[in-house]
This record gives structure tokens, C-alpha cells and sequence, in this order.
């Protein structure tokens, strides 16, 4: 008589919360963690792919920053972490996954509104890898538009660089591109300037080859520093500064970039095609080399499923 191996029931995704790994359906938080009642938190996300993280040490320096902007402690050292990450990962099983690590201010001392009163939450959960364009639609890009109904919220009132569930303006930002026949949203901040859009940050390809991507108002995004570095050590300018919505007009390419799909393709913008082949040549080079790098040992650390 033979028998099967029982199913992997973390193959879904895997939870690490209050000490102990669950199955990403049965992760559950407190109701009065104020990271749910006050959107009082910061994450971060990093990738897997192949079995290798990517950039992973990059990621953790950024959930501290963020951390420290938001006067929050971090609840374990950094190196446990890590090590929660890849358990997650190893338990799922995962060639390729998309890895969350969550810091919350916490539940308050009951009756009390201080959030110094509060001790800080940690939550870490791995499913499989998340693409915000995904593959085949990558193969002829992808159609956005420039939201007009909605504003990216001001970064005088939430700092962009902190990864943050702020997402009323980004979600408005969608319905209005699905209202328009279009997937995704550019955010502008009112003035003329473009942003970011739902989880991505945004380049425009110059005639002359060289980038532009915004300084403000933007998640300083690990996808985009790896494109910028991989444009200027291949001897490309790119400009890290205003990207105004005539830049996309006059561009001969549009990507976007993010954890979440890596370097992805704009074929419309406004339902104007900046290029007649998509993806473009720009394009194209930047995201072969954006995931040559995934194998990349200097950037990378191999996780043992």
C-alpha cells in the first residue's frame, strides 16, 4: 500500500503572528491593533525569485528608516527578521514569492488614546509572487492613464518615502483608470507633477535616451534605485527630479518599476502610444538587465526549500 504526502498546508502563503507560523487563511490580527483602526504602521515587501531573495538587506534598511520616521520600535532585531522571512518562505515552498513584513504601533493600554502607551506589532507573511502586470500582459505593455479626478495625497501630510496603507487616493486613482478603459493610475500632485501610481513608481524615456523618474512625492522604490544604477553604469543620464506630465507626452518610452513585477512596459498613456514597438528598446534593455541581476550573488542569497 502506498500513501501520498500530505499537502503542504502553508502552499498558499505563510503567516508568522504572535509567535507562531499559520496558514495564510487562518492569519488573523487583533480588531484594536491601531494598525487596523488607524492605518498606524509601516511594511515593507520583499521578492523571491528562483529561490533566491533579492535585495532583501535593502528592504530591512528601509523598514527601519521608516520605523524611526514614524517613532516606532522595531519589535525584533533585524537579523530575526530575515530569519522569519526566509522561514516563511522555506515553509510555502516557494520558487518565487512576494514577502511582507509589517510593523504596527499596536494595541493602547485599554482606555487610553496615547500611542505611547502602545507596544508595537510585528507581522511577517509570505504567498506566492505578486505581479502588478503580469507576464503576458508585459509582452505588449500595459495602458495607463494620468488620473484627473484624484491627487496623490500631499507629502506635507503623509511621507511617501514610508511605506504606509494610505491608499484612498491610489484606489480612486484605479477606479477612475478602469472607468477610462485603461489598468493602471498615474497619481499627479495638482500641480503639473507626476507622482507614483498603486505600488509602482513611473520613468519616461527621453529621445535622447536618457531617464527621468520623480524625486518627490514618491516611495523611493528598490526597483527603481536598482534601474537607476543599472541606466548610469551602463553610461545612460538619468534625471532624478520634476517628471511632468509633458515629459510623458514627449517621451518616446514609459515604464513603470516595482517589487512587484520588476520593469514593466507602457503601451498608452491617455490612449496615446509614446512608441510604436512595445516594449522599446530602452525598456526592454533595463528590464533583462533588472532581472540578470536576480542571479545575481552580490544582490541576492539563495532560500533552502
Amino acid at each position: 500500500m502506498t500513501t501520498t504526502p500530505a499537502a503542504n498546508p502553508y502552499a498558499a502563503g505563510c503567516a508568522w503572528i504572535e509567535g507562531e507560523f499559520v496558514p495564510i487563511g487562518e492569519a488573523r490580527i487583533p480588531i484594536l491593533d491601531t494598525g487596523f483602526t488607524r492605518s498606524d504602521l509601516t511594511y515593507d515587501v520583499a521578492a523571491v525569485w528562483k529561490r533566491q531573495f533579492f535585495r532583501l538587506d535593502d528592504h530591512l534598511e528601509r523598514l527601519e528608516r521608516s520605523c524611526q520616521t514614524l517613532r516606532l520600535q522595531l519589535p525584533k532585531p533585524r537579523a530575526e527578521i530575515r530569519d522569519l522571512m526566509v522561514e516563511c518562505v522555506r515553509r510555502g515552498g516557494f520558487d518565487e514569492s512576494f514577502v511582507e513584513v509589517v510593523v504596527t504601533r499596536g494595541i493602547p493600554v485599554p482606555g487610553e488614546r496615547d500611542p505611547r502607551t502602545a507596544t508595537q506589532r510585528l507581522y511577517v507573511y509570505a504567498v506566492p509572487y505578486v505581479w502588478i502586470v503580469k507576464p503576458e500582459l508585459q509582452q505588449h505593455g500595459v495602458d495607463v492613464i494620468i488620473a484627473q479626478e484624484t491627487i496623490r495625497i500631499p507629502t506635507d501630510a503623509v511621507d511617501p518615502r514610508v511605506k504606509n496603507f494610505h491608499w484612498a487616493d491610489l484606489t480612486r486613482g484605479l477606479f477612475e483608470a478602469y472607468d477610462r478603459g485603461a489598468t493602471l493610475a498615474l497619481m499627479t500632485d495638482g500641480r503639473g507633477n507626476i507622482t507614483e501610481g498603486a505600488g509602482f513608481n513611473i520613468f519616461a524615456v527621453r529621445q535622447d535616451g536618457s531617464l527621468i523618474t520623480a524625486k518627490d512625492g514618491v516611495l523611493e522604490g528598490i526597483t527603481r534605485r536598482t534601474v537607476i544604477e543599472i541606466a548610469r553604469a551602463d553610461g545612460r543620464e538619468v534625471h532624478v527630479g520634476d517628471l511632468r506630465v509633458d515629459d510623458l507626452v514627449d517621451a518616446s518610452e514609459v515604464f513603470l518599476t516595482s517589487t512587484a513585477g520588476g520593469v514593466m512596459p507602457v503601451a498608452t498613456v491617455d490612449g496615446v502610444r509614446p512608441h510604436d514597438e512595445c516594449p522599446g528598446p530602452v525598456t526592454r534593455l533595463l528590464r533583462d538587465r533588472y532581472w540578470d541581476l536576480h542571479a545575481d550573488s552580490e544582490h541576492t542569497f539563495n532560500v533552502d526549500v
